[in-house]
């Protein structure tokens, strides 16, 4: 596949060739291993590699319109690469509830946040709605989104992450796996940030280790056993140092 140039052809004949090099580049092998292996369980995929999705997001460059079509196909590697090649400027809120609604896995549904979702002005209200959804992998989005947005934003305001912890707090007793593995990861992530949200997310998964819940007792601890680790510390002194100097 070429690489684009300024006078790139319609994304109708983009998404027609880039279905086409998925289609060619699959394998077989890693189309029947990514289930047993990596517990994507998915019907439809051609059976490529995450290396070479972004290999060809590198020579597709971003383009919104070619995002959608590849999502619209609904092929598992199709809806991967649009989460690396959509441009987040152009992501509407409507687009992030439709695609939450199609999410069937867990890694499709972290790619969107990890590396698209959380660039968008819509995150944190997407945070607070998809917390209310019933379905796995779209309850499992909002902690997803909100464990992204609190890795990459480092200069958002930690308030609005602090103010989010009593969210995952609530959802601490679901105890679907990629739910509770979700709700952890967001509190692990804000934790991280400062001294002031290790303070805060120590607190509150405290709380949680000492539920009398058994999900809520996992996160609490799963949560406690990574943020105090000496690594851990000091970052968070690394942070507050800079910030002193400021």
């Amino acid at each position: 596949m070429a690489r684009k140039t300024a006078s790139k052809t319609s994304s109708a004949n983009d998404v027609k060739s880039v279905l086409g090099w998925l289609k060619a580049h699959g394998s077989a092998k890693v189309r029947d291993t990514i289930g047993p292996r990596f517990g994507i369980i998915v019907d439809n995929a051609f059976g490529v590699t995450m290396t070479q999705l972004k290999q060809l997001a590198k020579i597709t460059g971003r383009d919104h319109d070619l995002a959608v079509a590849l999502w619209k196909s609904g092929y598992y590697d199709a809806r991967m690469l649009a989460c690396l090649v959509d441009e987040p400027e152009k992501v509407t809120a409507e687009q992030m509830d439709s695609w939450c609604a199609d999410f069937d896995n867990w890694a499709t549904c972290d790619t969107a946040c990890f590396a698209l979702f959380d660039k968008t002005p819509h995150a944190l209200a997407k945070v607070k709605q998809w917390a209310k959804r019933k379905p796995e992998f779209e309850k499992r989005a909002a902690f997803a989104l909100l464990a992204s947005v609190a890795l990459h934003d480092k200069k958002a305001p930690d308030t609005p992450l602090i103010a989010l912890l009593p969210l995952c707090e609530k959802a601490a007793n679901d105890e679907r796996n990629f739910v509770k593995k979700g709700v952890s990861w967001a509190i692990r992530t804000i934790g991280t940030r400062s001294k002031v949200c290790h303070e805060a997310t120590l607190a509150r998964a405290g709380q949680l280790a000492a539920s009398s819940d058994t999900t809520e007792r996992w996160v609490g601890k799963d949560v406690l056993r990574d943020i105090t680790r000496p690594l851990v510390m000091k970052r968070i002194a690394r942070i507050e140092a800079k910030r002193s100097k400021r």
